[in-house]
């Protein structure tokens, strides 16, 4: 229980200020497309150089917990996920948010997202011993058929038709080998400049969500008179608790899976959130809803995505490993100040270590006070009329695009993608498939190969990739997962 007596440290003036500053910051900062957790707290490392080692670390991680949440608000209101992580968020939230239940579907997520957090920060001061130990057992093999795990999910992910849901899959693969291989340096499908450094994912994200989207609302906003008013219904905080806690499987496979996802070194919150959809969709009695507007998979993805923010701290904290980009960045912070994360950064900066936990706790809190005060006044969006809609959302992807990287190259992938995904998904297919097929892709591809010189030079790949109590647990789920969508696909054709 050491943890309690460093409390106090977050609410002195200073530090309770960066902590409130960080949390309304990084929700803006989340609901920008193209600004991910990432970006975000790499931007701000600079205003750290002046603040004492625990301010500074205040600062980023009320950053980090609040850009993942606040990326849900773009996800919903504009159907362009913030970030990666909230890919799965958009699949239903867009649909609430079109039927005028866009304050309903904030309500939730940031209920679902504090809930979450919280319970991902407890992990991460009760267990974090424990919890190393089990991170540093998952190498190469073990990541691959992780990767391969969150490939059997995307048949799934596609409500409408499971073979189209592999397609879209596929061409997400292809997409996603498109470059120089980081590995072996062969150059793969480079057929224009702008494809040299591959094709970058928030660039790709922002492309096949908003562009079908700017498309589709530059036609209605012509056809004026066919044009509805959207009403925007009221919500309450009780109510939204209803709705959460109505849906408690939901909410418990989104926290159980963030967590664990978010220990992996890798991996990362975007697979967190589309495998906790896919498990509540599986684990449903109203799957056939999901992608309609349930509210019970913006729960699901969005308390994946911040259970997982603690436990991606424990190999940074514990091991010096950081576990995800953002965590590479808060090691840069942590370097900068002269503090080296180890197994003896608790006995060495204890005030420093807890306090920085416990402004982590405190934040998920501060975040969801601030996200439901926001979430009336932002659900009005809705009532844009489509041109000046469409016309705001291409100026932000265009932004956002370009940010990335500061390069007029993604902003053409953007739009190449974007306007490919308008007529894909005019023939059925879907984008979500093909985002995690994207997503997927340079996981499996580089821990297979890394995995293959490892195997090479022991037991050969047999023994490597095909043995082992955790190999094979991944087996085991990769096998049940893919005849689980398969029975589920076959299930809807003959109940159609």
């Amino acid at each position: 229980m050491e943890f309690l007596q460093y409390f106090g440290g977050v609410f002195e003036p200073m530090a309770f200020l960066l902590l409130v500053g960080g949390t309304i910051g990084g929700l803006i900062l989340g609901a920008t497309p193209g600004l991910s957790p990432t970006m975000a707290v790499a931007l701000l490392i600079p205003f750290t150089f002046q603040l004492t080692p625990v301010h500074g670390l205040i600062l980023l991680g009320a950053a980090y917990t609040s850009t993942v949440a606040g990326g849900a608000v773009s996800a919903i209101l504009l159907k362009i996920p913030g970030a990666p992580a909230n890919i799965a968020t958009a699949l239903d939230g867009f649909e609430m948010a079109k039927k005028g239940e866009g304050a309903k579907a904030l309500h939730v997520s940031f209920l679902a997202s504090g809930i979450g957090g919280v319970i991902g920060v407890l992990l991460l001061i009760f267990l974090t011993p424990v919890l190393a130990e089990w991170a540093l057992a998952f190498g190469p093999s073990h990541l691959f058929w992780m990767a391969i795990l969150g490939v059997t999910v995307i048949g799934s992910l596609d409500s409408k038709s499971f073979v189209k849901g592999l397609l879209s899959g596929c061409i997400g693969l292809w997409l996603s080998m498109i470059g120089y291989d980081d590995i072996q340096g062969a150059e793969r499908f480079i057929f224009h400049d702008a494809l040299t450094g591959g094709i970058h994912i928030i660039a790709a994200l922002i492309g096949i969500f908003a562009i079908p989207q700017v498309i589709e609302m530059f036609s209605k906003g012509r056809q004026s008179a066919d044009v509805q008013v959207v009403t925007i219904q009221k919500q309450s905080f009780a109510d939204s608790l209803k709705i959460l806690f109505a849906r408690k499987k939901a909410l418990c496979i989104g926290t159980v899976t963030g967590s664990i996802i978010g220990l992996i070194p890798g991996v990362g919150g975007q697979i967190a959130g589309l495998l906790a959809y896919d498990q509540a969709k599986k684990f449903s009695a109203d799957r056939d809803t999901f992608g309609t507007g349930n509210p019970t998979g913006v729960i699901a993805a969005e308390s994946a995505n911040n259970a997982m923010v603690g436990p991606s701290l424990v190999p940074l904290l514990t091991l010096s490993i950081p576990g995800s980009p953002t965590a590479a960045v808060l090691l840069g912070g942590l370097l900068i100040h002269g503090i080296f994360p180890g197994p003896d950064l608790f006995t060495n900066h204890p005030q420093v270590a807890w306090t920085f936990i416990n402004s982590m706790l405190i934040g998920q809190i501060l975040m969801v006070i601030f996200g439901l005060y926001i979430a009336g006044y932002a659900a009005r969006v809705a009532r844009i009329p489509p041109a000046i809609m469409a016309a705001a959302v291409l100026v932000l992807a265009v932004f956002g695009s370009y940010s990335v990287q500061q390069s007029m190259g993604d902003v053409y992938v953007m739009v190449s993608l974007g306007i490919g995904m308008y007529f894909l998904e005019k023939s059925g297919f879907s984008a979500a498939p093909l985002v995690l097929g994207l997503i997927l892709g340079p996981i499996a591809e580089a821990n297979f190969i890394q995995g293959s010189m490892i195997a090479n030079a022991t037991d050969g790949a047999t023994q490597y990739f095909l043995t082992g109590t955790l190999n094979l647990f991944l087996i085991v789920l990769v096998i049940l997962s893919i005849g689980y969508s398969f029975w589920s696909s076959r299930s809807s054709k003959v109940a159609s």
